[in-house]
């Protein structure tokens, strides 16, 4: 029987335990404790694990197997999504209100009772920001208003995305759309979803082992990544954009 091993708070350095020491039940904790430094923080995406837990319990080390990528080259847009991309007044931005983006991601939902995004991953994931490794992309509507957005830590060729919103219809979409065309333009290899949403599992996510997705980490972390902080090209041509194509610049 596996048991939980227990980081400590004083060593941020500290190493993970390998992942074939995370429980299988329930869903692949591999560790309790330690902090939420950046190098902490950072140490547990390039060893393929993340922080979540809700107010109140320690601070819990999950890595799941099997593991929810998506290739940014792979991204399904329906074609209604498509002709929102195309048709809907809305402005995309990358890094200009990230604290703002987790407190969307925060906020009560329907079928949630609480929020797994406490002050402490505020804190922690707000200095990752400006520390230039955690980003946001924003979504706003034809009044200006935050209406969808995600945010995520880029390491390398990996992006690892942490959580969406939507407070207008395909808000979230939208910034998935604008943050892969991006991504595969920069040369990113994969999209970390860490688990099997429906929602993710639709946009053309999909399941592969964990010691399979800890071999690409290896292999992409340490690559060079778009520098902090980013900003939307305006060259690209995202509506018209075609997944596994050479993304289309805009013609002036």
């Amino acid at each position: 029987m596996n048991r939980i091993h227990w980081l400590d708070p004083a060593q941020p350095a500290q190493p993970f335990p390998p992942l074939d020491a995370a429980m299988r039940e329930p869903d692949g904790l591999l560790a309790a404790g330690g902090d939420l430094s950046v190098t902490r923080l950072l140490n547990a995406y390039r060893h393929g694990t993340f922080p979540w837990y809700e107010e109140g319990q320690p601070i819990l080390w999950w890595s799941p197997d099997p593991r929810a990528i998506l290739y940014p080259h792979a991204l399904r847009i329906t074609r209604s999504l498509r002709k929102t991309l195309r048709n809907r007044p809305y402005t995309v931005r990358f890094d200009t209100c990230f604290p703002d983006v987790m407190r969307a991601c925060a906020a009560p939902r329907p079928d949630q009772d609480g929020t797994w995004i406490t002050p402490d991953m505020l804190k922690a994931y707000t200095a990752l920001h400006e520390a230039g490794h955690a980003h946001s992309v924003e979504v706003f509507d034809g009044d200006g208003g935050l209406a969808g957005g995600l945010y995520g830590v880029s390491i390398g060729q990996v992006f690892f995305g942490e959580s969406m919103f939507s407070a207008m219809r395909d808000g979230s979409k939208i910034a998935l759309v604008w943050l892969a065309c991006h991504l595969e333009h920069w040369g990113y290899r994969i999209i970390d979803c860490q688990q099997a949403t429906v929602h993710m599992m639709a946009m053309g996510a999909q399941c592969i082992p964990r010691d399979r997705f800890a071999a690409m980490l290896e292999r992409y972390c340490p690559e060079p990544g778009q520098p902090a902080p980013w900003s939307v090209d305006p060259a690209l041509d995202v509506p018209a954009w075609q997944p596994g194509e050479t993304p289309i610049t805009s013609r002036s």
